[in-house]
């Protein structure tokens, strides 16, 4: 199937989703809360596009938008750009401390904005993927709390908790770095709390928490139930498992690396 994205022919499957396909063919739709390993969550809207279809047009959010059908895409219509500079100054009061939002903000000819309130001090958009990627792991410390401009990203009751696990997907993923996160003196430190950090037994590089590994072992134990294999805690680092593995398959293969 073909579909027309700012007038250049661009070759997909059925289903796919739009920004996918823009980003195959190297155009460029902006985004914040996409994540290749989250996805689904459209939430910031800065994706939106303008969809014409057989003479309809609609604005849609490329991030989720499976295509069905011959359509053309308009990525930086005049409609789209008001549009995305509205979402973009409404973000910007939200999260004024956020560079990379103001960056954007200035490139679709907007400034800082004087019609919204200002969130001083807050980097934080509530894309929710720090929260999506700590219930991936399986911890569960994190979630949205409290309602309409008081809503954040905490732990239960703001105190330290005790399901973190310290192993930092969630600043990890999250767009505008406003999730703090040090790692000094064989420490890690993340939600007002303090984990030591485990060398790999490889390279020497502190690589998790023993939280993190302890956490990760529960869970190759309730695994390995249904399959009756043997668990065993790995520290070492996946840049080394990888090395290792690549090294397997050369020697298998009679490549030299």
């Amino acid at each position: 199937m073909i579909i027309s994205i700012d007038g250049r022919d661009c070759y997909c499957e059925k289903g796919e989703y739009l920004l996918d396909i823009a980003k195959r063919n190297g155009i460029y739709i902006p985004t914040f809360c996409h994540n290749e390993g989250l996805r689904g969550r459209a939430s910031c809207r800065i994706c939106i596009v303008e969809v014409d279809t057989a003479g309809k047009r609609d604005v849609v959010t490329a991030c989720v938008y499976p295509v069905e059908r011959e359509i053309d895409v308009y990525t930086d219509s005049d409609k789209i750009k008001k549009q995305r500079k509205m979402i973009l100054s409404l973000l910007s009061a939200r999260a004024p401390e956020a560079d990379n939002v103001a960056a954007m903000l200035g490139q679709a000819g907007g400034g800082p904005p004087e019609r919204f309130t200002r969130l001083e001090g807050e980097k934080c958009i509530l894309c929710g993927l720090c929260v999506q990627a700590c219930e991936s792991v399986g911890a569960g410390a994190i979630a949205t709390v409290l309602r309409g401009t008081e809503k954040k990203v905490s732990t239960p009751y703001g105190e330290a908790s005790e399901r973190c696990i310290g192993c930092a997907s969630c600043a990890a993923v999250c767009p505008t770095k406003a999730i703090d996160c040090v790692e000094a003196k064989g420490q890690r430190s993340i939600w007002g709390r303090d984990f030591d950090l485990v060398r790999c037994e490889v390279c020497g590089r502190p690589f998790a928490t023993e939280d993190e590994l302890a956490h990760s072992y529960k869970l190759q134990v309730t695994n390995s139930r249904e399959n009756g294999a043997d668990v065993e805690v790995s520290r070492v680092c996946e840049n080394c498992r990888r090395r290792k593995s690549s090294d397997v398959m050369a020697k298998a293969f009679g490549i030299r690396v």
